[in-house]
């Protein structure tokens, strides 16, 4: 598998400075700063990026899940709500909210539900994340 990259750069210092990043191919470019990250200011910021990573991957992960069970999905539709909290050790993500929607056609409730943690459990970005953040899911099968 290739190694995947992304870059960023940042100038000043923290409350004034602002920085750039980019993914390797150049599909995401973007600016941050202290405002987009601890405020409301426009831009990015790194809690955007993993949220934007981990529903990408989720959907994904139930995606397949779903059509190794028999039932191929018309969409999976993710928000992730990534919590930027401070604790103890500083500013840490302590748990992120995924909330899916799915338009499954010839499935039932039951097994939308047993396939969307099990999507949960196998994700990577879950798998990486999950050992420092609490992951909380809600999934709706859409009618």
């Amino acid at each position: 598998m290739p190694i995947r990259t992304a870059s960023a750069r940042w100038q000043g210092n923290l409350t004034e400075g602002a920085g750039t990043l980019r993914t390797g191919k150049g599909g995401l470019e973007g600016n941050y700063s202290f405002k987009s990250r601890f405020e409301e200011g426009e831009g990015t910021n790194p809690e955007e990026l993993i949220g934007a990573a981990h529903a990408a991957c989720y959907s994904m992960a139930f995606s397949k899940a779903l059509a190794d069970a028999g039932a191929t999905p018309t969409s999976v539709e993710t928000t992730a709500k990534v919590h930027f909290d401070k604790t103890d050790a500083g500013m840490t993500v302590t748990a992120i909210d995924l909330e899916t929607v799915g338009q499954v056609p010839g499935i039932d409730e039951a097994q939308f539900g047993k396939l969307a943690e099990a999507a949960k459990a196998n994700c990577p970005i879950s798998r990486l994340l999950s050992p420092g953040a609490t992951i909380n899911l809600s999934a709706r099968l859409a009618s």
